[in-house]
């Protein structure tokens, strides 16, 4: 019930005008079953009473108006509803992404949080959870109306009947209970088998894991997984309808007994006094329609709510996810204004979430305006944390990082990352333009700086082999005319992305030239000082060949540091980390 709640107050507040539409579409077909029950009994009492013909004319043409009319209205309604609650889904789609963009990173690294962002996606996407969850919403509220509506008309025959349909209302919330049970078990039970089963379909279907499967036989291993994953899947389902089935089948049965209990007890109250006064043809014509619906809304109603449950668990991920806080930008913090002119580590240690040991151990070091420092290191030392520090991915569990003196946490979020551009390992190249994704905006760029870049990274030649240049859009999938590029060449463009900003005081490359060649690494390391101008600039990178023209070079061992010194003064350490990769590497690329 929480997550339905839940589920209504984010539909409100997406759409409250759909909401009200909804709710007046119930009472609408509310109102017209009510009326359909209610005005044949005035016309029979009329035809057998004074039969007067102005009375009759004005009955038949209500009985008319309420059939042609109320379906008029339904119909527009339910094409306003259609469409809107497309539009619903669409808005509530959107608001997950923009969730998964404002929240804070580190939650985007947390294993139950990247857990339970895959489970929502798949539920929205796979499932369709958000769409049926309106639709099963709007179907229960306007059988519920429609079943409140007749309990009314019943009422009036007495307390008897009401407390007959009341036993039978139990009986039924009690199968409804049942069910509710077995659709939380089989929820709980089938979501991780999907999502194994989404994960190897889409392995099999997809295009990036094709080269692997061919070149080691991988199909009977990714098919057999597939099949049996399916298979557990069917047996969760045949165990759910055996359950759901025995449940349905005691709710069949006691919307049989309540309907037939009505019609005895009207039936009685028709040739006997013994409940109450006698009832008239048209009352009892009345009472008995009212029977028969009440006996349908009774099913309705109950398999509506069934499947209002296991829509809205189905999309508990989703809910829950959307209640993670947002980062907090706060206005009143103070705005970066001017130069980064120093950046200082004090003891920062830091631990990745769900971690059991620190990345990160009383880092401590110092960098000015300017200066190029290459930050060096085995696999796993920590090297690709400090980038996500000092962009604010996450927050030291002890320690400072300062700027300019002042703790990069104290200033205004926005000014302080509009001064630092990063290219990272796992950088990304979007299904935009070549313009779009270097200046990142619709419109407005500066064309001519951005020419520049293409030109300094090496892409020229490339972009001049293109029909629409600049405006050449990444990826087939959605553009036919779409377009591909190397690893190497969609690092040159992550690059130009960094060096584009032009408030950026700062320039992180993790890893910057990894997916190239060491020719064409030399050849963008040579052009690095004339690309990142005066800027500050730390170049994260395997690799020694940016330590030569940086500063200094950092040296991160087992989380701390090792060493923080010139490229001359490291290699007088002839027992230094520093010396020993530097030498293993220079001798790989000796010539025999």
């Amino acid at each position: 019930m929480k997550q339905l709640i839940h589920f209504l107050k984010l539909a409100w507040k997406t759409a409250p005008g759909y909401m009200l539409v909804m709710i007046f579409r119930a009472l609408l077909k509310a109102g017209e079953m009510i009326l359909n029950v209610y005005l044949p009994k005035l016309l029979i009492d009329e035809l057998l009473g004074a039969r007067d013909k102005n009375v009759l004319l004005l009955y038949v043409g209500l009985i008319v108006a309420n059939v042609v009319g109320m379906q008029l209205i339904t119909n527009i309604i339910d094409r306003y509803v259609h469409v809107k609650r497309e539009k619903v889904a669409m808005y509530m789609r959107r608001a997950m992404s923009k969730k998964i963009m404002n929240i804070s990173y580190s939650y985007l690294e947390d294993p139950y949080y990247l857990d339970l962002k895959e489970r929502a996606v798949f539920a929205i996407n796979n499932q369709n959870a958000i769409e049926q969850t309106i639709e099963a919403t709007a179907d229960t509220l306007s059988n519920i109306s429609t079943l409140l509506g007749l309990l009314a008309v019943m009422a009036t025959l007495g307390p008897v009947l009401i407390i007959g349909l009341v036993i039978g209302f139990v009986l039924m919330l009690a199968c409804y209970a049942l069910i509710s049970k077995t659709m939380i078990w089989f929820q709980s039970n089938l979501i991780p088998i999907n999502r194994r089963f989404g994960y190897y379909f889409n392995l099999a279907m997809g295009k990036d894991a094709q080269k692997e499967i061919r070149l080691y036989g991988i199909e009977p291993l990714i098919t057999g997984t597939i099949g049996k994953t399916n298979d557990d899947i069917c047996t969760n389902f045949a165990k759910m309808f055996r359950r759901v089935g025995v449940s349905t089948g005691l709710m069949s049965v006691v919307s049989v007994m309540v309907g037939v209990f009505a019609y005895i007890y009207v039936g009685i109250r028709t040739v006997s006094e013994r409940f109450g006064k006698l009832l008239s043809l048209g009352d009892l014509t009345m009472y008995v329609t009212s029977a028969v619906t009440v006996t349908l809304s009774l099913g309705k109603a109950g398999a509506g709510v069934v499947n209002l449950f296991q829509e809205t668990a189905f999309l508990k991920p989703y809910l829950e996810f959307m209640t993670i806080p947002e980062e907090v930008k706060e206005k009143n913090k103070e705005k970066f204004e001017g130069e980064i002119e120093t950046i200082e580590f004090k003891d920062v240690t830091f631990t990745y979430p769900k971690a059991e040991k620190p990345v990160l151990k009383n880092i401590s070091f110092a960098v000015n305006r300017g200066q190029k420092i290459s930050v060096v290191g085995l696999n796993g030392a920590g090297k690709s944390t400090l980038v996500k520090l000092i962009c604010r991915m996450f927050k030291p569990d002890s320690g400072e990082i300062l700027v300019n003196g002042k703790n990069i946490q104290d200033y205004d979020y926005s000014s302080y990352m509009a001064k630092i551009s990063a290219v990272f390992q796992d950088y990304s190249i979007f299904n935009f333009s070549i313009r779009e994704n270097i200046s990142c905006v619709p419109e407005g760029d500066d064309i001519k700086k951005i020419n520049r870049l293409i030109d300094e990274v090496g892409l020229r030649e490339k972009i001049n082999e293109l029909d629409k240049g600049i405006e050449s859009r990444f990826g087939k999938e959605y553009d036919e005319e779409g377009i591909e590029m190397s690893g190497g060449q969609g690092q040159k463009i992550a690059i130009a992305r960094a060096l584009y900003k032009k408030d950026a005081g700062m320039v992180i490359l993790d890893e910057p030239a990894s997916a190239l060649d060491p020719i064409a690494e030399a050849e963008i390391y040579e052009k690095f000082n004339s690309l990142v101008e005066d800027k500050t600039a730390f170049y994260i990178s395997h690799r020694m060949s940016s330590s030569r023209f940086c500063d200094r070079i950092l040296i991160i061992d087992g989380g701390t540091v090792a060493d923080f010194d010139t490229h001359d003064n490291l290699m007088k350490k002839t027992d230094s980390l520093y010396y020993k990769l530097f030498n293993a590497q220079a001798e790989n690329y000796k010539l025999a």
